[in-house]
């Protein structure tokens, strides 16, 4: 009987046609992604071939040496994928290529709004990789035979990538799929060894299945090759190197790949490998810490995240589901067989799987951080990089905010240095008896924040205070609240009562620091009355001991220094007005006790107030005012 072939042409299904339009113009990010898509699939059938021939060896046909094969043309403009996978019936074939067989598909697409960057998110749950051959194809030709159907069973499909296709049924001796790449005017590219080999290397290196290209020869061995059969060498590695044991992986190899992965040349810090298997958590992760920061670190735009594979194809290099960006310094790879192979492996969509992924991976990154803790040196190193990072995370990281603050480093009045290398812990150990708070001071640098007057009480009564001077400071203590049932508390924001810590005062002494505040107290009305509107309140100090006044807030008001940041940053701020705290005890206050004439008295009064605004770094609203303010009670002085 003689083989007739026989073609008709169908339509694609209309939900194929918008789905062309978005995967060609708007879906993938590089043209280079085809090749691994088309890798994918092979790896697939493959895999399909593999588990059904558990039941039925005969698929095999004789052949269970899978690959996929991979050959271009100059002259003809094309590339050619050859896999020996499990192959497509007719009935498959339309089934696949020609249609999406997805319930609600149709409702789905529905919901398109015509604008591409929201409807690639959109489509992201589709397994449509096939179609990604569109990008650089005008034509793409498919030869295919499932395994376990003769040869005239073979098929041919073939489409310019519009609004049909072809299709006919062929002898095909060998089972599986051949899929031929007519490139487009432009993307002459991809006729290249070395830019083949480059994408494979990159996206395929790992995939468990062998991808070949013809053996390269030099020019003076092309006439031996044309009278010898092609000989044909893996391009990939088909191992990764993260699901071998680690037992077997020496420190040189971990190194090598971290430099693969983050191109970063400095080594990292340190690295875990970790591989969980059964339940519904099943991956495997390396993860790397850093010495260096990136340049980009702190740039918004730009993407972190792991190296995402699934079932060994590559995915992703910057997958950020998956860590919390508090962690984003953090380097390298999560293979996973928990998540699907589809199209959201280029928009990775909401899947219930990741959240458990995440909270794994936060651990695993937490405990690296633990352990490195325990060497303070390379742990300064860290610090010295990401520490304003992971300042961030207990505003981020509720479940892990306790943690995350063992973690957290700040200079405090126990050294002179303004290295940040005191942990809360080591606070929380330094306390002095009957006390109850962990205090602090933010202000815009070192320098400020420990010469200011707020701290004098609490070096006195040999209280340790932490300096805090980074931008993310006010951030992250308006997050963390506490720290082993002990509240932080800003030395700025309202009053401070340390009668209970260290020396305890005599009533004697109590009784005559109160009858001095009751004779003094008309002055504080004068202060008030002088400074008007400019101030919330005039009070005496509790925390002065050498300074004649300083600024404070109230207990739930929004501190000066985070007023000044938000405005600095072009945000508005709440108008919180400050309270001036004055120190009875101080010779200019007595002073100003026994001013009357009230035009000096005004004088002295703004002077205080704007003394105690510039000691804790703030800016004058008229500096010129206070100059003349100065110059006049200077001359005033006897000579």
């Amino acid at each position: 009987m003689t083989f007739e072939p026989q073609q008709e042409t169908l339509g694609f299904q209309t939900e194929v046609k918008q789905l062309l339009q978005l995967v060609v113009h708007s879906l993938y990010s590089n043209r280079e992604i085809f090749l691994r898509e088309l890798i994918s699939n092979a790896s697939d059938a493959a895999d399909r071939l593999r588990f059904e021939a558990l039941s039925n060896a005969a698929l095999y046909e004789n052949d269970s040496d899978l690959r996929v094969r991979i050959a271009f043309d100059e002259a003809a403009k094309t590339i050619t994928l050859t896999d020996n996978g499990i192959g497509m019936s007719r009935e498959e074939v339309i089934a696949n290529l020609g249609t999406i067989a997805k319930s609600g598909t149709r409702e789905f697409l529905g919901q398109l709004t015509g604008d591409q960057k929201k409807d690639s998110h959109l489509i992201g749950q589709f397994g449509v990789g096939f179609y990604a051959a569109f990008i650089v194809a005008d034509k793409v030709t498919v030869t295919t035979r499932r395994a376990g159907l003769t040869a005239e069973h073979g098929v041919r499909w073939e489409s310019e990538g519009t609004g049909e296709y072809t299709i006919s049924n062929i002898e095909k001796p060998a089972r599986g799929t051949e899929i031929v790449l007519h490139l487009k005017e432009g993307q002459e590219e991809f006729l290249n060894e070395w830019r083949l080999r480059t994408v494979i290397t990159r996206y395929s290196d790992h995939i468990n299945l062998p991808v070949d290209m013809l053996k390269a020869v030099d020019e003076k061995d092309e006439k031996e090759k044309s009278e010898t059969t092609d000989e044909w060498e893996q391009v990939n590695r088909g191992t990764a190197l993260w699901t071998l044991n680690k037992n077997s992986i020496t420190d040189d190899q971990y190194r090598e790949l971290y430099t693969q992965l983050s191109h970063d040349g400095a080594a990292p810090l340190v690295w875990a490998h970790n591989q969980i298997e059964g339940g519904n958590l099943d991956y495997i992760s390396l993860l790397y810490l850093p010495s260096k920061a990136p340049f980009d670190l702190w740039q918004r735009e730009s993407s972190h995240g792991l190296k995402l594979y699934v079932q060994r194809v590559f995915i992703m290099d910057k997958a950020d589901q998956f860590l919390p960006n508090y962690l984003r310094f953090v380097r390298g790879v999560l293979d996973t067989n928990a998540l699907p192979l589809n199209i959201s492996r280029e928009i990775l969509q909401d899947n219930p799987v990741i959240p458990k992924l995440r909270a794994a991976l936060v651990k695993r990154v937490l405990d690296m951080l633990d352990k490195l803790a325990d060497d303070k040196e390379k742990y300064a190193l860290f610090w010295g990089q990401f520490g304003n990072v992971l300042k961030e995370g207990p505003s981020e990281d509720f479940a892990n905010r306790e943690r995350v603050a063992k973690l957290l480093r700040f200079a405090s009045t126990h050294t002179d240095e303004s290295v940040q290398n005191v942990s809360l812990m080591e606070y929380v150990s330094r306390m002095r008896s009957g006390q109850e708070k962990i205090y602090y001071i933010t202000a815009e640098n070192f320098a400020t924040a420990k010469s200011s007057p707020h701290l004098e009480i609490f070096r006195k009564k040999g209280v340790e205070v932490l300096l805090l001077t980074d931008r993310v400071d006010e951030w992250l203590v308006s997050h963390l609240g506490e720290f082993e049932k002990h509240a932080l508390q800003s030395v700025a924001k309202g009053d401070v009562d340390l009668s209970g810590v260290g020396i305890v005062e005599q009533p004697e002494d109590k009784k005559k620091e109160e009858e001095r505040n009751a004779a003094l107290e008309p002055l504080l009305k004068r202060v008030r009355d002088a400074l008007g509107e400019r101030v919330k309140e005039v009070r005496f100090s509790h925390r002065l001991t050498e300074s004649p006044a300083c600024l404070v807030v109230d207990e739930n008001d929004m501190g000066i220094q985070l007023q000044r940041l938000l405005k600095a940053a072009g945000q508005e701020a709440p108008s919180v007005k400050p309270i001036l705290e004055l120190n009875p005890e101080h010779r200019l206050i007595a002073r100003l006790q026994s001013e009357s004439d009230e035009a000096r008295f005004s004088e002295w009064s703004w002077i205080l107030f704007d003394q105690a605004l510039l000691v804790e770094g703030g800016q004058l609203g008229d500096p010129a005012a206070f100059i003349h303010r100065v110059n006049r009670l200077l001359l005033e002085l006897p000579e």
